[in-house]
Order: structure tokens, then C-alpha cells, then sequence
């Protein structure tokens, strides 16, 4: 699974588990600190995510700079998930660091906060990690080529890394990512790149690509949808990322820069780590 759904929006896991870190410090901050008559840490913690997304939005642009120099508005487009984790946390903890020695009273309170809402966000991510027990490897759903032959993703990854694209032609963002994505394709050749087109008819898909004037490889149908019910996508665009052995190695919900993108890539071209094989 890489969402859930809140009523009608998808949220992906990883947001939803810093929401949920987050709740919990706010709630075990509030009731240590209303036990000293301090207060809550509502203010504090505002200042901590706030300052560590900043410093690790600033961080990721700064390491692909070169991807934003052509459209530099893009840097303020936070939704396409380019942020530097580690820098965001070394941030995030200074700032903490910073407040618990400036605001004394509420030192225990934002330990105590902080601390629980690391462990459930660890605590969840474990058990998710846990659940799967292997990583995910490349569904075996039937897709349709533009010739109409049916074929699966293994036999057009061909033994390379695979970035699989799950669009639509109603779909916005699924629209204004694609130039970005042909580009990549283009530039790519040790990565193979499938678009999967995700409930539309043939017909639909040919007036689509004609009329953008995209160049594509691998443009394949998917009519009900099957591969993103079997990779766990509910919202589209999402772009998964897998390495030569058929192993998932990231996944992006939502609109791709030319930055994300290629940081992303990059996992791919790390030589993947030899997994044994469980004996059953």
C-alpha cells in the first residue's frame, strides 16, 4: 500500500505518519506540561517542522540546482516531494535543542512530546516494514502495448531498472509531468521507462500522445486498472521506481520535477544488494 484515503483525498503513508507523530507529541506535550502548569508545546513543535522542512527543502535544491536553474518558480512547489531528510531532521532537532535550553518550562514537555512521537512514527513504520517482510517486486498484471499485444512489466524491463508511470489523459499533474518523464527517457538509456495508462480506451490514449506531440516508449494500457490496485496506488500520478533484480525501490504520489526525478534515478543507478532468496 502507498496511500490511504482521508474522505476523498489520498495521503501517502510516509505524510500520514508525520501527521500522526506529530498529534501524538502534541497531545503527550500538552498533558506533561499542563501537569507543571507550563502549558503546551504547540508553538515549539510549529517552529521545529516548520524551520526543518525549510532547511531540507533549501538542502534538496541546493543538491539539484541545476534540475530547477531552468524554471526556478518550480523551487516553491513543495508537492513535488524534494526535500533532504537528513538535513530536515538535523534542523528540526537543532531548533529543539535551541528551544528546550532557551524555555526551560517546557524542556520536559518537549522531550517527552518529541520522544513519543518518534516512537509511534517509528512504531508504524516497523510494522509496515514488518508486514511486507520482503520488498515489492514487479507485479505480474497482463497490460496491453498500443500494437495490442499483451504483455507484463518484466519483459519490457528486460533484466534493466524500471520506472513505471500510472497516468491518465484527464489526469492535470499526470499531463504536466510527462515532458519531464519523455526527457528522462530520452537521456536514460541504462533505465526503461513504461507508461501505463490507467482505464482508458486505445482511442483515448492515441488522441492524447497526437495531439501533445509526446515521444514514447512503452506506452501501455491498463483498462481496469489492475496495476495500480495490485501495487496498492489510489491516486494518480504515481511513479514507481524499480532496480535491475525486480525490487521496488521508491515511490512518488503526485507530480514529478525534472529534480525529484532525477534524484530518484539516481537510487537506480546504485548496484542493487544481493537479497537471499527465503527457503520455503
Amino acid at each position: 500500500m502507498l496511500s490511504v484515503n482521508i474522505g476523498p483525498f489520498p495521503l501517502p503513508l510516509n505524510q500520514l505518519f508525520l501527521m500522526v507523530a506529530l498529534l501524538v507529541a502534541l497531545a503527550v506535550g500538552h498533558l506533561v506540561g499542563r501537569s507543571q502548569k507550563t502549558g503546551g508545546i504547540a508553538n515549539s513543535l510549529s517552529d521545529i517542522l516548520l524551520i526543518g522542512l525549510l532547511v531540507a527543502r533549501l538542502v534538496f535544491v541546493g543538491q539539484w540546482f541545476d534540475s530547477y536553474r531552468q524554471a526556478p518558480l518550480s523551487i516553491l512547489d513543495i508537492r513535488d516531494g524534494g526535500f533532504s531528510l537528513w538535513a530536515g531532521v538535523l534542523a528540526a532537532l537543532g531548533v529543539a535543542i535551541w528551544q528546550g535550553r532557551r524555555r526551560v518550562a517546557i524542556r520536559k514537555p518537549l522531550i517527552l512530546g518529541l520522544a513519543a512521537g518518534a516512537l509511534v512514527s517509528g512504531a508504524m513504520s516497523a510494522t509496515l516494514h514488518w508486514v511486507k517482510e520482503e520488498p515489492p517486486v514487479l507485479p505480474t498484471v497482463v497490460l496491453t502495448t498500443l500494437a495490442g499485444e499483451s504483455v507484463q512489466l518484466a519483459e519490457l524491463a528486460a533484466g534493466q531498472p524500471l520506472v513505471v508511470n500510472l497516468w491518465a489523459t484527464w489526469c492535470p499533474p499526470c499531463r504536466r509531468e510527462m515532458p519531464v518523464l519523455a526527457a528522462a527517457q530520452q537521456q536514460e538509456s541504462g533505465v526503461r521507462f513504461v507508461f501505463a495508462n490507467q482505464g482508458e480506451d486505445g482511442a483515448t490514449v492515441l488522441r492524447y500522445l497526437a495531439s501533445s506531440k509526446l515521444n514514447l516508449s512503452h506506452v501501455v494500457f491498463d483498462p481496469r486498472t489492475a496495476l495500480a490496485l495490485a501495487v496498492g496506488s489510489r491516486s494518480l500520478p504515481t511513479t514507481l521506481f524499480y532496480d535491475a533484480s525486480g525490487r521496488l525501490v521508491d515511490s512518488h504520489l503526485g507530480e514529478l520535477s525534472a529534480a525529484s526525478l532525477a534524484s530518484k534515478l539516481e537510487q537506480l543507478r546504485v548496484p542493487a544488494a544481493v537479497v537471499p532468496r527465503r527457503v520455503p
